[in-house]
């Protein structure tokens, strides 16, 4: 199992698989110290523990704990399996069509502005709107949802009429499971679970968005990426160079097509890294020099 979780973080392309079990990784590390803790009669240790990864509604103390602005999207409830499976399941299904066309690190960056989106919205209207002070769960609100949703209504924006076969239901656009989703947390916006709900449509709102943004040429979530590429290099080991002295030697017709060659492969190698990068992020990923360089290479077939 572990060199299949490895395997799945070094295949291109792979962000929603990733993300999922990076989500089933922490509810199940959860509920094991939910079970021992709970059954030890140290309830009131997991209860700490699970408040600093959900996202508090009073505003001072979500204050008190930024990071919870990210942690909350990778934590579900522990009371039963359904939280987390129908969540999965939703991300896996746009999530993997969505990767298709756009790339993993366009995927990765909606799902942590979905969650960002959500809990702002979340804050937002316990905050603000005496409604919800009463009907918002003080100690905090946990779930992908709100990225989830994100995922899925920007899938829908940018291929509305892409069909799934459902199960009792047959082929059904898209653009049809999303309304219903979000029709859903529309009426549950004033039920027993309304802070979650609103969440939903802040998710779903910046997905939207993202696509429609997108189709125009503004990444929203390019700062997200950029962090994200910054974060892995810091981990990476710097390559080291090696530095030699020879003398001079007169080029001869031999060393002129040895040097010829190099270039060939140099060039090569260039092409197979550019190749690998729209692979793994799309065409747009691509710098100028880089499209250049595949335009040039193209004509020399």
């Amino acid at each position: 199992m572990l060199d299949e979780f490895k395997n799945a973080f070094q295949r291109p392309n792979n962000a929603h698989i990733q993300l999922i079990i990076i989500n089933v990784a922490v509810f199940v590390v959860l509920a094991v110290f939910f079970v021992v803790l709970t059954a030890s009669g140290l309830s009131d240790v997991f209860d700490t523990i699970h408040r600093q990864l959900a996202i508090p509604a009073p505003l001072f103390s979500f204050i008190a704990k930024p990071w919870t602005i990210i942690t909350y999207a990778f934590v579900h409830d522990l009371s039963g399996i359904f939280h987390i499976l129908f969540n999965m399941l939703a991300f896996y299904w746009f999530g993997k069509l969505f990767v298709e066309y756009l790339g993993s690190d366009k995927l990765t960056a909606l799902y942590v502005l979905g969650a960002i989106t959500g809990a702002f919205f979340y804050l937002l209207i316990y905050n603000t709107l005496p409604f919800y002070q009463t009907r918002v769960p003080v100690e905090g609100m946990v779930g992908a949802s709100a990225a989830v949703y994100a995922v899925l209504v920007a899938t829908a924006t940018l291929l509305p009429d892409y069909t799934f076969f459902l199960l009792f239901f047959g082929p059904v656009r898209i653009k049809y499971i999303a309304w219903i989703y979000i029709v859903i947390s529309f009426l549950g916006a004033v039920g027993p679970n309304a802070g979650g709900n609103v969440a939903h449509l802040g998710g779903a709102l910046i997905g939207y968005v993202y696509i429609k943004q997108l189709q125009v040429g503004v990444d929203w979530g390019g700062w997200i990426t950029a962090v994200l590429e910054w974060t892995k290099n810091l981990f990476k080991p710097s390559p080291k160079v090696k530095v030699s002295y020879r003398k001079k030697e007169t080029v001869t017709s031999s060393a002129a097509k040895t040097a010829s060659q190099s270039f060939s492969k140099t060039t090569q190698e260039e092409i197979d890294a550019i190749l690998d990068k729209i692979s793994e992020r799309g065409y747009e990923s691509l710098s100028k020099e880089e499209k250049e360089k595949l335009f040039n290479a193209s004509k020399k077939q």
